[in-house]
């Protein structure tokens, strides 16, 4: 990985954490989109990953991406490159957990939601404020109906209001609530919850959940039950886990 100007990377013990690092509140611009879609590119093929985790520096997580990026003569490249973000979240097979904390505005909400987990130290405060500069948020306006229904997602994107940490778990789209004195033990806590797994189960795990979005209560629970006999079933990790069991010791995953 060439060296990065935006953000910092780390990779250890089935773990990437990436952080953003523009300050000084790490506003996301053209080539900090770049960037990130470059980081994420490559840890699409890293079949030993368990999960990413995105963090920041400074006092915002993100407050969104340069106004100037909206003008009607740069917009459709920013959209593009901005689009390509959740393309990429979308392949990457591990969860994504978004460690959030300060403001999480307009952009920066859209990217913590484009991730599976949003963890949220007290003090960040979250809001798609783009109505009152004159614009929708894209992502938002797609996404945000299947996390807190139409009528949220519509108070959301048309008051541009600011919510904090427990109002945006009250509504749904944050998983977690934690205070700031323990916010980093709590997230290295479940990261480490997350990587005691084998890899290759993580991601059948993930993929069985996201097969099944969208379908009836029947047809959901038929498809994810096809996959755990013919598929789950099949794994090497699998029948470890059975035997360590039985065995009263620590599974060894073979990630196949």
């Amino acid at each position: 990985m060439s060296e990065l100007r935006f953000f910092k990377f780390e990779r250890a013990n089935g773990a990437a954490r990436i952080w953003l690092a523009r300050p000084k509140h790490n506003v996301l611009n053209l080539d900090m989109m770049k960037e990130l879609n470059s980081v994420l590119e490559s840890l699409c093929s890293d079949n030993e990953l368990k999960c990413l985790v995105l963090l920041a520096e400074g006092k915002s997580w993100c407050a969104g991406v340069e106004v100037g990026d909206h003008k009607p003569e740069c917009a459709p490249a920013m959209i593009e490159v901005f689009d390509r973000i959740f393309d990429l979240l979308g392949r990457l097979e591990v969860p994504v957990i978004a460690a959030v904390h300060g403001a999480c505005l307009g952009g920066g909400m859209e990217l913590a939601i484009g991730c599976d987990i949003i963890v949220a130290s007290e003090t960040a405060k979250f809001g798609q404020p783009e109505i009152k500069l004159g614009f929708f948020p894209p992502y938002a306006a797609a996404r945000l109906p299947e996390m807190v229904g139409t009528s949220k997602a519509i108070e959301i994107c048309t008051t541009g209001r600011t919510y904090n940490a427990r109002e945006a778990l009250e509504l749904g789209f944050v998983s977690r609530v934690v205070e700031e004195g323990v916010f980093a033990a709590t997230v290295d806590g479940l990261i480490d919850e997350i990587c005691q797994n084998s890899p290759l189960i993580i991601r059948m795990n993930k993929r069985a959940i996201n097969m099944v979005k969208g379908l009836s209560p029947r047809e959901a629970a038929r498809k994810s039950n096809d996959y755990f006999l013919n598929s789950l079933m099949k794994t090497e990790d699998t029948l470890e886990g059975i035997r360590s069991f039985e065995e009263k010791r620590k599974p060894v995953w073979k990630n196949r």
